[in-house]
């Protein structure tokens, strides 16, 4: 199993009122897997997300990520398991503008301090990976809004991680550079890559083997 989420709940402090954005929430995600996380704007999906990948902390249960429980973590840590364990992909892309396609996807493996020359093979193999290899030496505004993704999609899984965390994909493209993402995921979760994604549109969750639904913070039924 890759993820397990125990009777998780998440409050937010706002002057003297406390508000409950996630509500015992229990997940499970067998390794290999591909789920979906449905939910409107507000319905707390984000704040799982981010909890999932250790961009934030639950205010009580347990979280289990790859056999390790992340409720014991250290920033520090959760920095480490962000790094060697986790890929994000984001809506926004948040590609650096004045970094080459390249240099953006290297950016995990110079953190990881991993020598360029290895740097480099790993970040143009994952950009092949992706199908773009003739724009390894673009710049971000030299691309389009499917190879901007496609960009983010090599960058987060250069350093092989355990999941793959997709905040809306496709929700700023098109739906032709939508679908070439949604078939990039597929092709990835064929090769064993473990895919969670949170979406509002029903058609992009039916690329995921499974959906869960949440609503007000309580996950609602799973598909």
């Amino acid at each position: 199993m890759i993820l397990e989420l125990k009777d998780i709940c998440k409050d937010y402090i706002q002057g003297k009122m406390v508000i409950p954005v996630l509500k015992h929430v229990d997940f499970q995600m067998e390794t290999g897997e591909y789920v979906a996380i449905m939910g409107p704007s507000g319905s707390g999906k984000t704040t799982l997300m981010n909890i999932v990948g250790c961009l934030d902390q639950a205010t009580s249960g347990n979280l289990i990520l790859d056999g390790q429980d992340i409720s014991k973590c250290t920033e520090n840590e959760m920095s480490d398991l962000r790094l060697k364990k986790i890929g994000f992909v984001f809506q926004n892309f948040q590609l650096l503008p004045r970094q080459t396609a390249l240099e953006n996807v290297e950016l995990p493996l110079t953190y990881a301090g991993v020598p360029k020359k290895e740097r480099r093979e790993r970040a143009l193999a994952a950009l092949t990976r992706v199908g773009l290899e003739e724009r390894v030496n673009f710049q971000p505004n030299q691309l389009s809004g499917g190879q901007k993704q496609r960009v983010a999609i090599a960058r987060a899984i250069v350093n092989n991680p355990k999941i793959l965390l997709a905040d809306e994909p496709t929700g700023a493209l098109d739906s032709a550079s939508g679908e070439q993402v949604m078939e990039l995921f597929q092709s990835l979760n064929e090769e064993g890559v473990s895919v969670l994604m949170i979406t509002h549109d029903s058609e992009i969750a039916g690329y995921a083997q499974r959906k869960v639904i949440i609503r007000d913070g309580i996950l609602k039924k799973e598909g």
